[in-house]
């Protein structure tokens, strides 16, 4: 009778804590998105390792990019794929952190990663053309970037990069078309 009493307070307990991990995960997403991520990282860190989720993983990666603690934000990221492999925002997150440090065939692998676990979002797309561009690959970073433009064709950045890859391709007709398009859509924003 001793042994099930313990095994049933402990499953209340660690009922207990999950709840109030799940708590202070809401706390610290509140402070975070009002821009408070001193008070968000206060918060996060008093989460248990094992009940951290890979959004609070991914947020604690995020400040300590924001406090210009690059290595500590890589490991938050790759924790978030620890808990969760197909949470795609790690591997965008960790990509955009390559490619700024110009380690352009990681972030190529780590967006192609985000890509397979999320095909529908144009940012993606955009970022893997970008890092195309960077390492000089024109025509994969033109794939991508058609990618980019045909799921959201109202990104100003996507036609301006179209119209650059494709002047570099000597195909100036179509680059002034994306030209184009970039001024119109430019001057819808002022």
């Amino acid at each position: 009778m001793k042994k099930l009493t313990i095994i049933l307070l402990l499953t209340i307990v660690m009922q207990l804590s999950v709840s109030a991990s799940e708590e202070l995960s809401k706390q610290a997403v509140a402070f975070y998105s009002d821009n408070n991520f001193n008070k968000a990282l206060e918060i996060l860190l008093q989460i248990d390792e094992r009940h951290k989720t890979p959004q609070d993983w991914l947020l604690l990666g995020n400040i300590y990019e924001e406090k210009g603690e690059k290595q500590n934000a890589v490991y938050m990221y790759q924790k978030a794929i620890v808990v969760n492999k197909k949470y795609y925002k790690a591997y965008y997150n960790l990509a955009n952190l390559f490619l700024e440090d110009e380690n352009y065939n990681i972030a190529i692998e780590h967006y192609k990663k985000a890509i397979s676990l999320n095909k529908s979002n144009p940012y993606l797309y955009y970022n893997l053309a970008c890092a195309y561009i960077k390492n000089g690959d024109i025509k994969k970073a033109k794939t991508n970037l058609i990618k980019a433009v045909t799921l959201k064709n109202d990104i100003p950045e996507i036609h301006y990069n179209l119209a650059y890859v494709y002047n570099s391709l000597d195909k100036k007709d179509i680059a002034q078309t994306y030209l184009d398009n970039y001024n119109k859509l430019t001057q819808q924003e002022l």
